[in-house]
């Protein structure tokens, strides 16, 4: 398995990448929405929030890396069997779930950051607060966030049920270039 992207495939960091953000926002997701429903008096009241700042930092840190893999590490090219319309659909929506993620986690970076305290990641290092105390800020923040979340997560299951008609409807090579395999 190759290391870097090729004209054909993806290579294992861009494999690799992909799947921990995915798997990461999903998990993210449902910790999000089960400390949601927890009271005061839980034991998890506390840790659990601490938990999904702190792997959001990593997961912050993580996108950054990706960004710069895509400018060191390109993608294949498309398909030569995706038209024009395909091609335009996954720019767009490969872009909007950058945008969404960075969104999402620049949300929460303020719903945590409201206070003016920094944000510490599992006791390594703080995050500073460098935008606090504006009007409603944690409330604000915390519906975009709740929204954005919503949305990244229902475009994500639209990406994966993208994937799965190229490989099962469409017969091409879509998901096994993101999965290594060789396409030739």
């Amino acid at each position: 398995m190759q290391w870097r992207n090729s004209p054909l495939r993806f290579g294992l960091v861009s494999i690799l990448l992909h799947w921990a953000v995915a798997l990461t926002v999903f998990g993210l997701f449902g910790l999000g929405l089960w400390m949601g429903g927890l009271d005061y008096y839980s034991p998890w009241y506390r840790s659990a929030p601490d938990i999904h700042k702190s792997v959001g930092i990593l997961l912050f840190l993580v996108m950054l890396l990706r960004l710069a893999w895509r400018l060191v590490s390109p993608p294949p090219a498309a398909l030569p069997s995706h038209g024009p319309l395909t091609r335009l659909g996954s720019r767009a929506g490969h872009a909007l779930l950058y945008l969404g993620l960075f969104a999402l986690m620049i949300s929460g970076y303020l719903i945590s950051t409201a206070d003016g305290r920094p944000i510490p990641v599992f006791g390594w290092f703080e995050v500073p607060a460098l935008l606090s105390g504006l009007p409603s800020q944690e409330d604000l923040a915390g519906e975009v966030h709740e929204l954005l979340a919503w949305g990244l997560v229902g475009l994500a299951v639209v990406h994966a049920l993208a994937a799965l008609k190229h490989h099962f409807i469409d017969r091409d090579a879509t998901l096994a270039r993101m999965l290594g395999r060789d396409i030739r």
